[in-house]
């Protein structure tokens, strides 16, 4: 069987095609549109009408590219950009109709727990208990979790666009004033979370997402030419060295560094941050960067529960409104 998985996030519409015999997702092709809705949207301001042409125009040619490598119609969501935005149903109602591509935002809870999932099964057993942090664009989930699904799951507002855009607009590179601002929010929001990971004590550390994976390649991690079974850690005394490093550049000369592209060079500081002060609160020395995350946890999910599983979270999803407050720390009920 051959599925496909559309995520469209703060800045690229991804599609992942894979095969699924077995169980396991191996992918077959991949491809990402640049949207840069980060860039265009305000965190929790409407998403603008040309905004939403170019969303349609890429999620047309995804839907189109799926069904030229032989996969349904993808399993679409929206993470934090789209969630949050006051036009939400509007956006989702234009997308589906001029589409056929039902696309659905999901909590920020059940992304924690879905890309726990894809972590937990790509660091198998053996990592003990797990600990999952993953900076997007508009949020930051963090899990924790000893079996297949987390113990508990918490997404909160410290995003690395977010962030970028609350604290850095209009100056370039950020005063010393202003990083330390960004640490305070991140240590206020971040206190109970924090605090529960140090509680657990647990065994393994992961980091998912491409924000970790360009900070882990600026700290010395393999290049992704080398592939993704290369083990590639992060190190807490290394990713502080990197935020004094992007602190001191401009975005345009962050991208000239190794692993920083220039979409993401403006907010690699804030995610820097975020990251490096997540690790010390948390007691975490050192993280292991995945490549699997959210993707791969819903076409687990898919696989393991079926197609009903998918069509109840886009039922649950059409019913949610969006609350802007996070739940911090909510026990994930299996």
């Amino acid at each position: 069987m051959r599925i496909s998985v559309l995520d469209v996030g703060s800045n690229t519409v991804r599609l992942v095609v894979a095969d699924v015999e077995g169980g396991v997702p191996l992918p077959v092709h991949t491809a990402k549109w640049r949207l840069r809705l980060s860039e265009q949207v305000r965190p929790g301001a409407p998403i603008p009408e040309e905004a939403v042409e170019r969303l349609v125009a890429a999620v047309t040619a995804a839907a189109r590219t799926a069904d030229r490598w032989g996969a349904a119609g993808p399993l679409a969501f929206a993470t934090a950009v789209v969630r949050a935005a006051p036009n939400r149903q509007e956006v989702l109602r234009a997308v589906r109709t001029r589409t056929g591509v039902a696309l659905c935002t999901l909590p920020g809870e059940l992304e924690a727990e879905l890309t726990f999932l894809g972590a937990r099964r790509w660091m198998g057993w053996r990592s003990g208990p797990l600990a999952m942090l993953d900076i997007g664009g508009g949020s930051f989930e963090v899990a924790f979790g000893r079996g297949r699904l987390p113990d508990f799951v918490a997404s909160l507002p410290l995003g690395a666009g977010r962030l970028t855009h609350d604290f850095f607009a209009g100056q370039d590179p950020p005063s010393p004033e202003q990083v330390r601002a960004v640490r305070r929010r991140v240590r206020h929001q971040l206190r109970d979370v924090a605090a529960r990971i140090r509680w657990e004590g647990p065994r393994t550390a992961v980091a998912t997402s491409r924000t970790f994976q360009q900070l882990g390649r600026l700290c010395g991690a393999s290049p992704g030419r080398h592939g993704p079974f290369v083990e590639r850690t992060l190190h807490r005394r290394d990713l502080g060295a990197a935020v004094e490093r992007l602190a001191a550049l401009p975005a345009a000369e962050r991208a000239r560094l190794p692993g920083i592209s220039a979409p993401r060079a403006a907010q690699s500081l804030a995610g820097a941050v975020v990251g490096h002060t997540t690790m010390k609160l948390t007691g975490l020395r050192t993280v292991t960067v995945c490549p699997w995350a959210i993707r791969e946890g819903v076409m687990l999910r898919h696989i393991e529960d079926g197609a009903s599983w998918w069509a109840e979270v886009t039922r649950l999803a059409d019913e949610t409104t969006t609350t802007p407050e996070p739940v911090p720390l909510r026990v994930a009920r299996h």
